[in-house]
């Protein structure tokens, strides 16, 4: 067969080698031609010679080109039409060819033969071509001549096969198989195919491999079959020739089954091939791949290409050895780039296979997607992802949202990541703008992990890249900073003090752009100015690297600047900053003397302590007349101190001026009671030790109030007095705080220098107003108010010092403060609820403080004046004092926290019995002092046995302690509030960055100085004491109960320890759901304390055996706290106790029977009898009723048996009772909370059947009959819902009816429908009935949208338009169904009246109708496109098919 082919570049490459053999023989051949050209000539009387000659073609002898006197095509239709004219034809053809045979014996004249011929001179302009073919390829070309020629090359061949190349360079049978390469026509493919396939089975391998790729260039289209076939074989046989087989065979037509066989056997094959074959293989693997079989074999190929093995020994260790050098990976040497151009050429095939074929890069994310395991995740495949996620734009989001998916169930780990960097190093550098782009959108995630993981990607961009990626990371990292996201924020900043500790002499080559950063400060947290600071500060300050001047320079005129600033706000930035400096300063040197010299007391340079020792004093200088900047520097020293440990030397100078300050300012001796014009007298109070009148100290806290308030004033200043440092007692918490961490430090937490403050009394005056409340002046219950603070704070602060002292003399007198603590707050509350306008004390100092002041004064101000004072307590503020606006702080953060507990002012209101005004304190946390962690230790204490001394120091008598329901009440109020800040998520909401933050982290800077695993590791290890306590109180309402008959809140019960009880109950629950509810806990890191905490629980039951699965633990902690509900005492506890166990469940992978208990555990909730005062006519009762009868229908097994329980059984027994009845059954469901469980049912309802599939012709006839019956069921529930609304009309009723009736509607149109279109014929009597009953229900939704118009509700009649939509695509939708059961003829549309919810007809088309009626009229009708009004198209359609009689409907469907 003979086939045609065109001349293309290949040839155009091939004819440039030829040329290039003749470029060096031309200089011989020509430097002779002028010579010796007779000699040259071959003179022989042969046909071949006298033919050759006659066509054109003059044969030279030796290293002389032949030469070609006429053009080429020219050349070989002479010599074709002398040979067919020959009178001896085509016997002249064996002549010729016996003439060629002769001549080409010698090698010589073979090679020139083979060699391209030489033009004549006068024959070089008129050539069309700039190059000429060899004589045996002009020869080919002529196809009486080809067969006998191909014939004697290929006999011709062996000759040279293992002979070595000549000194020229030129190897024969590569140029012999050039000869065959793109030839016009091949005479006899098969036969050429045969030849060339036996000379690849004897050829030595170097010239198989040139042979094998010459194929496709050789044989025709119709040869590609069978060559595929034979190089599949020769592939088995030979491994050697993997790559030129796999290269001709994706260059040949080849059929898809050959090719499949083809690739399974690479794939087989894959683990033990070189790298060196690897791209060929894996590019022939690609290629072959289709539509169908994507999927299948990139999972195969991934699953089997392990390129780790191919790579760590190219490069790894030497990866590693010069990443500790120079800190970046660099390579050098021919051993290392032999391996790493391998596998450059690996990667440029599999990105060039995914940029330009999509189904292979839609099938290899997919492949990843659907890895079951987490331990099959390879770093290859992460590199991957992020090679695709750079090449393919369409599927970036694809990309993210598998990533996404892949860190929340932890298959992405760290460990992992810096392995891809690692090994896949040369690949990853030049997609850093991807990684950077990849990370910038991970990190605006809420989810805490994925942004954890974007943040990787920028500290791995910046560890392996180079300046040029480092500097981009920099840049990308300063953006999010000042994004004004909060945790974006916090995380780039974190990022950036990782990398200052990472690469210290890199990161100060980019400084400046985090300098840059000073500009946005603020807006920014304290916490995160901190962070800020800290890493300017390591990076000026570092005695590591010289040169860096410079950043110390400006970061000194940043802190002066700051701090001499008249703006209150920028003083207190530059106070945070200088102190941060200062600690940077102080332990950067320590650490590198005692790091540098051997043992012995080793301490900073006399500069390096003047540097230090000048910043604090100017620090000190430039707050001291400033009250709130001094509590602020004081705050933030005792931060310092407690995170990081100074030189001694510096240690010791703080120590001695913090001492003998603090004693002058505010500590005087007990006998020397202060004499002045004060408002009150003044005594020594809360005193825990007897001293005798001479003896002792006190807090000189009432003078120094009065002092203060009379320095406001203004009266009697001297221009001496202003002089003098102002010492104000805001200034003692803070202050005392900075002493005792600073002893603590000194002394390794041993206080027993200043354990006097923790008994000695304080001067103040009687604190219980008494009688007299009501006659004070507002000033002087100000002054009352503020003296109740500060002694509160006083004391706040001294339990954070003395709380974890073990002695039980110390611990006994925490007890005693957290006591006093307790009686001073209900002291407040009375004081504060007749004084609305009093704005108290600052206690935090922090930025976000005073920063959110003059954005929410107004608003809210305006708001409590119209509310009033109400009996919680909501305090009013004084208009345009800038720190009256504290209050409104107070108010916004109160309400935050859980509103939902019976405040303590209120409690004792009803214990009492009479009318009393007080306040809720949790609008005033802000204003009070933080505390610590630590404190919380004072949970585990139980009976402790105080001893009391005498004068002597000899025991006098002992006193047993413990803590009471107040005391634990306060502590577990504070320690819910810190729970719900730092673990609980915030609303994912972004706040723009010119705008204020809020106010939510008021009152927690020192909480936030700490990690939330931290905070998370603190209350597990609280967990023992709080379940003791748990079992304490639940064993007090169960032996309640025992007492009162069944009854928890009898007439035998004390009102204040009920509710006290009732409120600890509740908060350990709160506590609890906090902690498990962590999202924290879904990481990999965290998942050992999570298994420490369940063990905690575990061990309440029984002693635990060891070794036991986290599912487990979960499961035995389920039913541990789940047998509390028995002694649940409020409606809200119950809730905590539900959403505690589902946040449980959710980690479990065995849920089905856990799930059933929920259920349980709801309904016994709901059918339970509450206490009074339980269900309030206010929305909080409400959302945790909606909240707890969404848990019941979301966990039981029959939704819809247990709607139609409630809306058929329950509600009508609401129906003839009493306005303040409630039903037998659920008691909780009364007419005030009707529409509470009517919406519950009715979104559940929807939710239920949305949720249901649709369902297809082909599934079997039970699986129709099953989803018939429950959606039978479902419109039942709907119709008994639906027909409330004639008892129950009230508005809200009528909103929720039409919402999500149109939903329901909906969702029967898409998945109920379906199935009546298969299910007409079988079951026609079941349809009609479903039919006939939905649409009753849709007239009832006509009646309701004429209602809503008649009373003109714009909240309801909103509604309508859609409803009417769906409504009316129902009546169409039905129509189709019966048509397409042949039953046409038993739809009928009718009209209907528009009725109203009693069926009364609306009249409105009359003549005298209004203007609105016409309007609604009009709409109506292009609504429907019929005559009728809108309604009438809707319900009556549906009804159509139904109200027809069955008979005649049987009829026609048969």
């Amino acid at each position: 067969m003979i086939s045609q082919r065109r001349l293309s570049k290949s040839e155009n490459k091939e004819s440039l080698t030829e040329d290039a053999s003749d470029a060096r023989k031309q200089p011989l051949s020509r430097k002779t031609k002028k010579s010796r050209v007779q000699n040259e000539v071959e003179e022989n009387d042969s046909v071949f010679l006298k033919l050759l000659k006659t066509s054109g073609i003059i044969l030279k002898t030796k290293e002389s080109q032949n030469q070609l006197a006429v053009d080429q095509i020219v050349f070989q239709k002479k010599l074709f039409q002398i040979l067919r004219k020959h009178p001896s034809y085509p016997k002249i053809i064996e002549e010729f060819i016996s003439g060629l045979e002769s001549y080409i014996e010698d090698q010589d004249n073979f090679r020139n033969c083979l060699l391209s011929c030489e033009r004549l001179q006068d024959e070089e302009a008129s050539m069309g071509t700039s190059y000429s073919k060899s004589l045996i390829k002009l020869l080919l070309g002529i196809d009486i001549l080809q067969p006998a020629i191909i014939k004697t090359l290929f006999e011709k061949l062996p000759e040279f096969l293992f002979e070595t190349v000549n000194s020229d360079g030129i190897s024969v049978p590569r140029l012999i198989i050039s000869q065959l390469k793109w030839l016009d026509r091949i005479v006899d493919g098969r036969d050429l195919t045969t030849k060339i396939m036996q000379l690849i089975s004897i050829a030595p391998e170097n010239l198989q491999h040139d042979f094998i790729t010459s194929l496709p260039e050789i044989l025709g289209d119709s040869q590609h079959a069978d060559v595929g076939k034979e190089l599949s074989d020769l592939l088995k046989e030979n491994t050697s020739l993997t790559v030129p087989i796999l290269d001709v065979l994706s260059s040949l037509r080849l059929d898809p089954k050959l090719l499949s066989k083809v690739r399974q056997l690479m794939m087989d094959k894959l683990s033990s091939v070189k790298l060196d074959d690897l791209p060929v293989i894996i590019k022939f693997i690609l290629h072959s791949v289709t539509a169908t079989d994507a999927l299948e074999v990139i999972s195969e190929l991934r699953e089997k290409l392990d390129l780790q093995h191919f790579i760590l020994p190219v490069w790894l260790h030497a990866s590693q050895s010069k990443l500790k050098n120079k800190g970046r990976i660099s390579f050098s040497g021919n051993q290392e780039n032999s391996g790493q151009d391998c596998v450059f050429l690996l990667f440029d095939v599999i990105k060039s296979a995914v940029r330009y074929e999509k189904t292979i890069s839609e099938a290899w994310v997919k492949a990843i997607e659907h890895i079951p395991s987490v331990s099959e995740h390879k770093t290859f495949d992460l590199a991957m992802l992020i090679i695709i996620y750079s090449t393919n734009a369409q599927t970036k989001k694809y990309i993210e949202r598998v990533l996404r998916n892949k860190i929340r169930s932890g298959c992405f780990e760290e460990e992992l990541l810096q392995s891809a960097f690692y090994i896949h190093y040369f690949v990853l550098k030049d997609l850093c703008p991807s990684i950077l782009s990849l990370a910038q959108n991970l990190l605006h995630s809420p989810d805490q992990s994925i942004i954890l993981f974007g943040s990787l990607l920028y500290k791995y961009a910046f560890k392996f890249f180079d300046t040029y990626c480092q500097q981009e990371a920099i840049g990308a990292l300063v953006t999010h900073v000042c994004s004004g996201n909060e945790a974006e924020v916090d995380t780039a900043l974190d990022v950036l003090l990782e990398l200052v500790v990472l690469d210290l002499s890199a990161m100060r080559l980019n400084a400046v752009f985090v300098k840059g950063i000073l500009d946005y400060l603020d807006k920014m947290s304290p916490q995160q100015i901190r962070k800020l600071f800290c890493i300017l500060s390591t990076l000026a300050f570092s005695k590591q690297h010289e040169g860096s001047n410079h950043i110390q320079d400006d970061m000194h005129l940043v802190v002066r600047k700051q701090l001499s600033s008249t703006i209150f706000k920028y003083k207190l930035i530059g106070i945070i900053g200088a102190v941060t400096m200062a600690g940077i300063m102080a332990a950067d040197g320590y650490a590198c003397r005692s790091s540098s010299l051997t043992q012995g007391k080793t301490d900073l340079s006399n500069e390096q302590y003047t540097q230090v020792t000048s910043l604090l004093q100017l620090v000190h200088s430039c707050t001291e007349q400033s009250p709130q900047a001094s509590a602020l520097y004081y705050d933030e020293f005792a931060n310092l101190l407690q995170k990081r440990k100074l030189a001694p030397k510096v240690l010791e100078w703080v120590g001695q001026t913090i001492l003998n300050d603090f004693q002058d300012s505010f500590v005087v001796d007990l006998c020397a009671v202060p004499n002045g014009d004060y408002p009150f007298p003044v005594k020594a109070l809360y005193e825990l030790e007897e001293y005798s009148s001479c003896d002792g100290i006190a807090v000189n806290l009432l003078p120094l109030l009065f002092s203060q308030d009379f320095a406001k004033d203004g009266s009697r200043m001297t221009s001496q007095d202003s002089d003098h440092k102002l010492v104000s007692p805001l200034c003692l918490p803070p202050y005392f705080r900075l002493l005792r961490l600073c002893v603590a430090r000194q002394h390794n937490g041993n206080l027993e220098e200043i354990d006097g403050l923790l008994d000695c009394p304080i001067f103040l005056t009687d604190l219980e107003p008494g009688e007299r409340l009501e006659s004070m002046s507002v000033k002087e219950r100000s002054f009352m108010c503020s003296l109740i603070y500060l002694t509160l704070n006083w004391f706040r602060e001294v339990v954070n010092a003395f709380c974890g002292q073990t002695s039980p003399e110390m611990m006994g007198k925490v007890l005693a403060r957290l006591k006093h603590i307790v009686e001073l707050q209900r002291i407040l509350e009375k004081y504060l609820a007749v004084t609305p306008d009093y704005v108290p004390p600052l206690a935090t100092f922090d930025l976000e403080t005073v920063d959110v002041i003059p954005h929410t004064s107004t608003a809210v101000s305006a708001k409590i004046r119209k509310q009033g004072m109400t009996g919680r307590g909501k305090k009013r503020k004084r208009g345009g004092n800038k720190t009256s606006s504290h209050d409104t702080l107070s108010k916004e953060d109160g309400s935050e926290c859980d509103s939902t507990l019976p405040d303590r002012g209120q409690l004792e209101k009803d214990f009492k019995g009479k009318e009393e005004k007080t306040v809720a304190l949790q609008n005033y946390h802000a204003f009070f002092r933080e505390l610590d962690m630590e404190v919380f230790n004072v949970l585990h204490c139980g009976l402790v046995t105080k001893v009391i001394l005498d004068s002597e120091m000899h025991t006098e008598a002992t006193e047993v302690v413990q803590l009471q329901p107040p005391e634990l009440l306060f502590l577990l109020e504070d320690l819910s509030q810190k729970v719900e800040n730092m673990l609980t998520p915030p609303i994912g909401r972004r706040i723009p960055f010119l705008k204020s933050k809020g106010s939510q982290n008021i009152g927690f800077s020192h909480l936030h100085q700490r990690s939330a695993h931290e905070i998370a590791r603190c209350i597990v290890q609280l967990l023992t004491p709080m379940c003791n306590h748990l079992e304490n109180i639940h064993n007090y309402f169960q032996c309640l109960t025992a007492e009162n008959h069944g009854i928890a809140d009898g007439p035998g019960m004390q009102v204040q320890e009920y509710h006290l009880m009732s409120s600890c109950y509740q908060r350990i629950l709160q506590i609890f759901h906090g902690l498990f509810a962590w999202s924290g806990f879904f990481q990999p890191e965290n998942q050992n304390l999570l298994h420490l905490a369940f063990e905690t629980l575990t061990n309440r039951l029984n002693q635990r055996e060891p070794d036991q699965s986290l599912e487990e633990l979960l499961t035995q902690s389920f039913y541990y706290l789940q047998n509390f509900h028995h002694s649940i005492p409020s409606f809200q506890s119950a809730l905590y106790l539900l959403r505690l166990l589902m946040v449980i469940l959710e980690k479990s992978t065995a849920s089905a029977q856990k799930k059933e208990k929920i259920a349980s555990l709801a309904r016994q909730f709901l059918c339970r009898v509450w206490p009074s005062g339980e269900r309030e006519k206010s929305s909080t009762p409400n959302d945790q009723l909606q909240a707890l009868l969404g848990i019941y229908l979301e966990h039981t097994d029959s939704v819809l048996k247990a709607i139609e329980e409630i809306a058929g059984v329950c509600v009508p027994e609401l129906i003839n009772s009493s306005k303040d009845a409630s039903s037998s059954t659920f008691p909780t469901l009364t007419r005030h909370t009707f529409v509470i469980f009517f919406r519950v049912m009715m979104a559940e309802l929807e939710k239920t059947v949305r949720g249901l599939q649709a369902g297809t012709a082909a599934d079997s006839q039970k699986i129709h009959e099953e989803k018939l019956l429950y959606w039978n069921m479902a419109v039942r529930d709907f119709s008994i819902l639906i027909n409330l609304i004639k008892v129950f009309d009230s508005r809200p009723v009528l909103h929720v009816c039409l919402k999500y009736g149109r939903l329901f509607v909906e969702a029967f149109l898409k998945q109920c429908m379906p199935l009546l279109d298969f299910s007409f014929r079988k079951h026609r009597e079941d349809v009609l009935s479903l039919l006939e009953t939905f649409q009753l229900n849709t007239r009832l939704l006509q009646h309701l949208c004429g209602h809503s118009k008649i009373h003109q509700d714009m909240k309801l009649t909103e509604h309508v338009p859609l409803l009417k939509k769906t409504l009316e695509l129902l009546v169409c939708r039905v129509k189709a169904m019966l048509i397409l059961n042949n039953c046409r003829e038993a739809f009928w549309l009718g009209n209907l009246k528009n009725r109203d919810l009693q069926g009364e007809e609306i009249i409105s088309q009359n003549s005298q109708a209004s203007t609105a009626d016409e309007s609604e009229d009009d709409t109506s009708s292009l609504v429907s496109k019929s005559k009728a009004m809108e309604v009438d198209e809707e319900g009556e359609a549906s009804d159509g098919e139904k109200e027809q009689d069955s008979d005649e409907s049987d009829d026609k469907t048969d």
